[in-house]
């Protein structure tokens, strides 16, 4: 129980969150897998805009890779 830490610190090592579908991405690791910037992503969920679907643990917002992908299959146009 020695190594149990009730508070995150900034020199604590983060564990990976999981979840039944997959990982649980960081803000800044689903605004590098969809191409747009941190702030953008903040934006995206503090106005609802795109509906894109985020896990809240917290203050720490997470999002599903699997989220992601179908956020960018349904974005996909143009000629088959």
């Amino acid at each position: 129980m020695n190594n149990i830490v009730p508070f995150p610190s900034a020199r604590a090592p983060q564990l990976a969150l999981r979840s039944s579908t997959g990982d649980l991405l960081t803000r800044k690791e689903a605004a590098a897998y969809l191409g747009v910037a941190v702030k953008t992503l903040a934006m995206w969920k503090w106005s609802g805009r795109h509906g894109l679907p985020f896990v809240q643990i917290g203050r720490l917002v997470r999002y599903r890779k699997t989220d992601l992908d179908t956020f960018i299959t349904q974005r996909v146009s143009g000629a088959q």
